[in-house]
C-alpha cells in the first residue's frame, strides 16, 4: 500500500479535465496527482463519513497493484441522492480525508446532475485518464453499469467484497452492530 515518490504534482495541461455526458470532474485546489497520467484504478462514491468500511475497500483496490484515484461525487449530487440533509461534510473536505489515507493516490471531485448516473457519462468522464480499473463494492445497485463502463474504457472491471454492515447511513440511523 505504498504511494507513489510524488503524491501529487501541479496542475499540468496535459493532463485533460475529464467531461462529457453531463459529468465534468475537477481536481480540488487544482492539484493533479501523478495517478491521472493513465493507468490508476478509479473508483467513485459519496464517500460523506468515513467508516472502516471505505477504509477496507479502498485499501483491497489499492493492494492489486494500481495507483488509487478516487472520484468523490460533489455536494449537489450528493443531496440530490441522499437528501437535503447531506452531505455532512463538504466535497472538498471529503476529498481532502480520503487523500490522507494511505491506499489513496489522489481525489477529483465529479460534477452533475444528480439524475445522470448512466455509464456513458462516467465512461465519457474518466476517459481522458485513461483508467486501468474500475473497482466497486459487491452488492452496488449499479454494478451492471459499471462493468459496462469499464468494458467501454478498456479497464479491469474489480467487484470488492463489501465490510458488512458498515456504511454512513447505518451510522446515521443508528443500526451499527455493537
Amino acid at each position: 500500500m505504498s504511494r507513489s515518490a510524488s503524491s501529487a504534482s501541479s496542475p499540468s495541461p496535459a493532463v485533460p479535465v475529464g467531461h462529457g455526458g453531463g459529468l465534468t470532474l475537477s481536481w480540488p485546489g487544482g492539484v493533479v496527482p501523478e495517478a491521472a497520467a493513465g493507468g490508476a484504478a478509479m473508483v467513485t462514491g459519496v464517500f460523506d463519513l468515513l467508516h472502516v468500511g471505505h477504509v477496507r475497500f479502498l485499501a483491497a483496490v489499492r493492494e492489486r497493484g494500481l495507483p488509487l484515484l478516487v472520484g468523490v461525487e460533489d455536494d449537489r449530487r450528493t443531496r440530490g441522492w441522499k437528501g437535503p440533509a447531506r452531505p455532512f461534510q463538504p466535497e472538498e473536505e471529503r476529498a481532502e480525508l480520503l487523500r490522507a489515507l494511505r491506499p489513496v493516490d489522489g481525489t477529483f471531485l465529479v460534477h452533475g446532475d444528480p439524475s445522470v448516473t448512466d455509464w456513458t457519462a462516467y465512461t465519457a468522464l474518466l476517459a481522458p485518464l485513461a483508467p486501468g480499473a474500475m473497482a466497486w463494492t459487491a452488492h452496488d445497485p449499479y454494478t451492471e453499469q459499471k462493468r459496462r463502463a469499464a468494458a467501454g474504457l478498456g479497464a479491469r472491471a474489480w467487484e470488492i467484497a463489501e465490510t458488512p454492515d458498515r456504511s454512513t447511513t447505518r451510522i446515521v440511523s443508528g443500526r451499527m452492530p455493537g
